[in-house]
């Protein structure tokens, strides 16, 4: 990673100080952006755009105004509205769409002072485990350009992690930004669903599942982000107030569970990373305890996705019926699948989703936190859907995402952060969950878990 700048709060300080002003921040990441080219983190940019806002911003604080996130430059993800930006989602269909609105949750971050220096990258419609596009290209990653960050949400984690920006916004419907963060070494985190309003924006084929999802490099400056974007609002029926929760984290009953009590395939050096860290969290003074979900027969990843499938097929099929080559041969499959699946296939789907979701809420009835890694391998070809092997088992293209779609399902928070690297230095994450609506909790215990884990 390269030239990493200072930190959100840091740089909303400076700002706010005078010690530097928001054009010249914004000056600043433009020209790291533009360094960067070759990652193909960043698909957009609007210079006279960006530095017009931050001049706003600089004219903001000279009448007075306090801002929680003054001058701090932030990338939006390619699937996120940002009124008077050109919004694509990877996808030729909207290759010239300009937003027509910011939403909610770019809107209130420019209220608190962000400013929106670029568009990130992500896969078609935000639904690959990869970050390409035939628009676009591949995202490359920040320590090896022959390997992907994973994805969706892979131009935002990159941004982030190559030190373009200190915060970006993603959003995840079943990993998108808490693999990619894993997988570059900075933190991500899906909120509970509903805890940051979602939209207006383009129509979402993950039916009450994707969230808008802050990707940093620390938790602390997650958490600031969060506080920003947080809160019902009436254009989003499904928002809702997040409560504010106290107590001490040491007070926390704390769960690992080094397979999500799943049979799936984790490399030994992941296992071994994540086991090493909860001793370290033990040493600390944290007492934790290993224990699994418990989940209902046949629950699978395979067995939750003909909602994904039918929700882009729902959005797509009568293009793909007239020209499925305008899609990413990946999304076509998807489509085709989806327009396949029966309505009982796509009702089973439901049904076990629901368990799914119940058998969390079982678990977190005697349970606060629960600790998993964030994904099972670390970052692997360009050119591949997943790696070739996973824990010695040839693996699926799906296999690298196995610990995070249940957690979107059961619509609980949970965080990403960096727990250690294998021997050519490539990152890899320790997946945090909370039980839905202790966001802040979550976010207070991953900052002290972060801390401890990292000394």
């Amino acid at each position: 990673m390269t030239n990493p700048v200072n930190s959100a709060r840091a740089i909303a300080a400076d700002v706010t100080a005078g010690r530097t002003s928001a054009v010249e921040t914004a000056k600043a990441a433009l020209a790291r952006i533009e360094a960067a080219k070759t990652l193909n983190a960043v698909v957009t940019i609007d210079p006279a755009r960006t530095l017009a806002d931050a001049a706003a911003v600089d004219e903001r604080l000279r009448s007075g105004e306090t801002m929680l996130l003054a001058g701090v430059p932030i990338i939006v993800k390619d699937n996120i509205w940002a009124g008077g930006w050109r919004i694509t989602q990877g996808s030729r269909l909207f290759a010239d769409f300009i937003a027509p609105r910011d939403a909610i949750a770019i809107e209130r971050l420019r209220k608190a002072g962000a400013v929106v220096v670029g568009i990130g990258a992500t896969s078609e419609f935000a639904s690959k485990g990869v970050t390409n596009s035939q628009l676009y290209g591949p995202t490359h990653h920040p320590l090896d350009p022959t390997l992907t960050p994973g994805g969706s949400s892979g131009g935002p984690a990159v941004a982030v992690a190559a030190g373009l920006v200190p915060l970006a916004i993603g959003t995840d419907a079943g990993g998108s930004s808490r693999r990619p963060p894993a997988h570059v070494g900075v933190a991500g985190f899906k909120p509970s669903y509903g805890a940051i309003p979602y939209g207006p924006g383009f129509a979402e084929p993950f039916f009450g599942l994707s969230v808008i999802a802050p990707i940093a490099a620390d938790v602390a400056d997650i958490a600031l982000a969060f506080e920003a974007m947080a809160g019902a609002d009436p254009r989003d029926p499904d928002s809702a107030v997040i409560a504010q929760e106290a107590g001490d984290i040491a007070d926390l009953h704390i769960a690992f569970s080094p397979r999500l009590g799943l049979d799936v395939a984790v490399d030994d050096v992941v296992a071994n990373g994540l086991a090493s860290a909860v001793q370290r969290l033990a040493a600390a003074g944290l007492p934790i305890a290993h224990r699994d979900p418990v989940w209902p027969a046949g629950a699978t990843e395979d067995a939750i996705m003909p909602l994904q499938h039918a929700g882009l097929a729902a959005l797509y099929g009568d293009t793909f019926r007239k020209d499925p080559a305008v899609f990413d041969p990946d999304i076509a499959r998807q489509i085709e699948r989806g327009l396949a699946w029966s309505g009982a296939d796509v009702a089973g789907a439901l049904v076990a989703s629901t368990a799914i979701a119940n058998a969390f809420a079982s678990f977190f009835t005697e349970t606060d936190l629960l600790l998993t890694p964030t994904v099972p391998c670390v970052a692997w070809p360009l050119t591949q859907l997943g790696p070739d092997m996973i824990g010695g088992r040839a693996a699926s293209p799906r296999a690298h995402a196995v610990f995070t779609p249940f957690v979107n399902h059961a619509r609980l928070p949970a965080i990403s952060i960096p727990c250690g690297r294998d021997g050519r230095g490539l990152p890899f994450g320790l997946q945090i969950i909370a039980r839905r609506g202790q966001d802040r909790t979550l976010l207070r215990a991953a900052r002290a878990i972060e801390m401890a884990i990292s000394e």
